[in-house]
């Protein structure tokens, strides 16, 4: 007996069955059979079925001898089904990669219970997934905590009533089979099925568990779903809601859910009657007349009147008034329409008196004690200008530093650090009068610097992918972007910042200007030279990860060839093949807000897509695993095991272009498949001798003046005006001592081999605990790898380095003046 039956009925659906099928039949979790009906339609989806079932024999067609509708095509697939639990699939929706799995593990940790709710996420004919607004109200919360009011992980509905308020669907739930055949659930026919399946099973479930998880993409259709067609079934949902009370009166112990049931009628009936295009024109006076009578006839006495205009338009629902009903709506139009209107103007006039107020207060003197810093668009305190800014406070504590950015990410400021409000008075202010200006990307274009300010762009990474002038035959990239504003921008730059000679040339090639190059290393790399090992504690107890694991930052980055965001990798069947010894931080680039949450509930998989300073999340990870995110430059600095996953690298190079190979020169192993990354991982060769001859390799190429003191030496240089000769000189890279892992790893070898090969195999020796670190904690060795101390490890020995890379930076590098073009 398999354990989910999933039951998909199809009807027209011809397009998109395919994706369907697909969808369920490639869940990495394989027990299951799926039912899948045929509701007598006149397209090709019987044919598709059957095409599915020669092909997996866990498919089993249902043809339909004539047309059923939804409801009673589910029917069939229940009175076939044998599985454990039933799911519910429309034919032009998908599950979610991962989603049998989070069900079936959600379904063992909270006990077998008789209906588990899962969230959705709507996906648009652009491909656009947008999750369910109501997602929080599925919260499964702490069971340790006792003041956590979503504690409780099974529960009735009494005990979370919200449940109500999600939408009510039949194919949000996994149901116990044996409890719906035990009530005797099935759905009726007609429009609006769900109502009267969902109500009662909701309310007669003695246990529901809910998973916060997108499990199913809801595809919107522009044309041909039910909800936007014309037709006079819409008044089926009168029946349905008869069905409904009629349940609740055969069963008195649940008489106090009417006022509930009562008013999320009420609120259905406005959706339909405000929906356009739902009801024909002469069937609007009817739908309005059987609304009435069935506001009166189900209004439980004492029933609450809901406040504001919900109140009119439902005693306009209550009396049938139809055209009173939509000159409410049309004057809520009207008055949305001119409030639209008066803020445009508003908008324009303040604009414009904006704008008069900068170009006054650029003929006022340029303050020499401000400077003012941005990064990432306004995304807060980070980058290299947030090192820079706190070094400025103390090297140069008579200047007054502010930042710009919006009130969501205020809290990033450091104390006595003011915040300006992009678009203010202050903000114009500010930009016209400061001495120092300072971003890793552009001030707006309507900044005009003034003779005696000085702008120091910082960017924001090493570029691997095209940049600036390079982006004209990559249109993907581009996307309209005005080369010749651009170019007007980087003629406001006074100093542009270096991390090392190939950004150098990089820069000064697709950013061409008489600006100075600073080549003195990446200010936000600072702290990985800096901080302790009790530091770099605190940090994973604060992230969550558990002790003595081994922590794998995953850091994707953006497709300038995809419109939105798309997994790379099944993460959980990533996390379940590393095993119990590892934890897998993820953070997805900031320009994506995913739709679906990418924590896993097993906690082995944490999001960190929110934590606001990626240094931080390096300096508490063992290990990188990244594609060709600049992140991998930064990490190198920490000489910890990165490993790159390259599985689209022959498209992403095509659609935006890259300085040079970056699996032929790679930072660490190369995989091109997922399994090829679960075998780096399991074999050890992500943390062996060849990743660390590799990552030596790429250090000296690109790290070579990383060594705590960057922002140091551009503080000095541009806010104190020292002469480049005196600027404190470059460390060596042999001789720097950056931050230790909380585990440092080396693949288990067998004794006496010396270290080299890497099986990932057991019995490796334990390094001693020494003065400069800390025991081998156990929970690593059970994760298959050996911490190494870093006299053993052969991240130490010297790697040849390729031709062109410098070994380490003199110890007056001078900087240097890019040529115009």
């Amino acid at each position: 007996m398999p354990r989910f039956s999933v039951i998909v009925p199809a009807y027209e659906v011809q397009p998109y069955l395919n994706d369907c099928l697909r969808s369920v039949l490639e869940q990495d979790f394989t027990d299951l059979e799926l039912i899948a009906v045929d509701d007598h339609s006149p397209d090709a989806c019987g044919a598709i079925i059957d095409e599915a079932a020669a092909c997996d024999p866990r498919v089993r067609p249902v043809h339909l001898p004539e047309n059923a509708g939804l409801g009673r095509a589910r029917n069939a697939g229940i009175r076939r089904a044998t599985g454990d639990y039933l799911l519910f699939l429309d034919g032009d929706d998908t599950l979610a990669p991962g989603s049998l799995r989070a069900i079936a593990d959600r379904l063992a940790r909270t006990g077998e219970p008789q209906v588990l709710v899962f969230d959705y996420a709507r996906v648009d004919w652009t491909g656009e997934a947008v999750r369910n607004v109501r997602a929080e109200l599925l919260r499964q919360g702490d069971p340790e905590d006792p003041e956590d009011p979503h504690a409780r992980q099974v529960f009735r509905l009494d005990q979370r009533p919200e449940l109500l308020r999600l939408l009510m669907v039949a194919w949000n739930k996994a149901y116990r089979r044996d409890f719906v055949r035990k009530e005797g659930f099935a759905f009726p026919p007609g429009f609006y099925e769900d109502t009267p399946w969902t109500f009662p099973v909701l309310l007669t479930a003695e246990s529901i568990a809910v998973l916060d998880r997108v499990c199913v993409h809801y595809r919107q259709r522009r044309r041909g779903g039910i909800l936007r067609t014309t037709s006079r079934r819409h008044l089926d949902v009168f029946e349905q809601y008869d069905r409904v009370f009629r349940f609740l009166d055969a069963r008195p112990g649940l008489a106090h859910w009417r006022p509930a049931l009562f008013q999320r009628m009420v609120d259905h009936f406005g959706v339909i009657a405000a929906a356009p295009g739902r009801l024909p024109v002469r069937a609007r006076a009817e739908f309005f007349r059987r609304a009435g009578a069935h506001h009166r006839r189900y209004r439980p006495l004492g029933a609450a009147t809901p406040p504001g205009r919900a109140r009119w338009r439902g005693l306009l629902l209550r009396l049938g008034a139809r055209r009173a009903y939509h000159l409410l709506r049309g004057a809520d139009r009207l008055r949305r329409r001119t409030a639209e209107c008066g803020l445009t103007a508003f908008t324009r006039a303040r604009r414009a008196a904006l704008w008069l107020h900068y170009r006054v207060q650029r003929c006022r003197p340029v303050d020499p004690g401000l400077a003012v810093f941005a990064a990432y668009w306004h995304r807060g305190y980070a980058c290299h200008p947030a090192a820079i800014e706190a070094k400025v406070r103390e090297l140069a504590p008579g200047l007054r530093t502010a930042w710009i950015t919006t009130p969501e990410y205020a809290h990033t400021l450091p104390p006595g650090v003011r915040r300006l409000h992009p678009g203010s008075a202050a903000y114009w202010t500010a930009l016209a009068r400061a001495r120092f200006l300072v971003n890793n990307v552009n001030f707006t274009q309507g900044m005009r610097k003034r003779p005696g300010q000085i702008h120091l762009q910082t960017h924001h990474g090493t570029p691997l992918k095209h940049m600036g002038l390079d982006l004209r035959d990559r249109p993907a990239a581009a996307r309209g972007m005005d080369f010749g504003k651009l170019l007007e921008r980087v003629d406001r730059w006074d100093y542009s910042l270096s991390a090392n000679r190939h950004t150098t040339l990089v820069w000064e090639r697709v950013y061409p200007s008489g600006y100075t190059t600073l080549p003195y290393g990446a200010p936000r790399n600072d702290v990985f030279q800096r901080a302790t090992e009790d530091e770099v504690a605190r940090l994973r107890a604060r992230l969550g990860i558990p002790a003595g694991t081994v922590a794998v930052l995953y850091a994707p980055t953006h497709r300038d060839y995809q419109r939105r965001y798309v997994p790379r990798l099944d993460l959980e069947r990533v996390a379940r093949a590393l095993g119990p010894g590892f934890t897998l931080l993820v953070r997805t680039h900031y320009f994506h807000a995913p739709a679906t949450s990418v924590a896993s509930p097993t906690g082995r998989v944490l999001d960190v897509s929110g934590h606001g300073r990626v240094e931080e999340l390096c300096l508490a990870a063992d290990a990188l695993l990244t594609d060709y995110s600049s992140l991998m430059f930064d990490y190198a600095n920490l000489d910890r095991p990165i490993v790159i996953h390259a599985d689209d690298w022959d498209a992403y190079r095509a659609a935006r272009g890259a300085y040079f190979d970056i699996t032929a020169a790679p930072p660490g192993p190369v995989s091109r498949t997922e399994d090829e990354l679960i075998a780096l991982f399991a074999g050890g060769a992500w943390c062996g001798p060849r990743s660390a001859a590799l990552r030596a390799a790429f250090r000296a190429r690109f790290c070579p003046y990383d060594d705590g003191r960057a922002a140091e030496r551009v503080v000095r240089r541009v806010f104190l005006g020292e002469r480049p000769a005196l600027l404190p000189p470059v460390v060596p890279l042999a001789e720097r001592r950056p931050a230790p892992a909380a585990v440092r790893t080396l693949p288990n070898v067998p004794a006496g081999s010396g270290g080299s090969g890497g099986s990932g195999g057991s019995g490796g020796p334990a390094v001693p605990a020494g003065p400069d670190r800390p025991a081998e904690p156990r929970a690593a060795r059970r994760a298959g790898v050996v911490c190494a101390s870093p006299a053993a490890s052969p991240a130490a020995t010297p790697v040849t380095a390729p031709a062109n890379a410098p070994v380490s930076a003199p110890a007056t590098s001078l900087p240097h003046r890019s040529r115009p073009h």
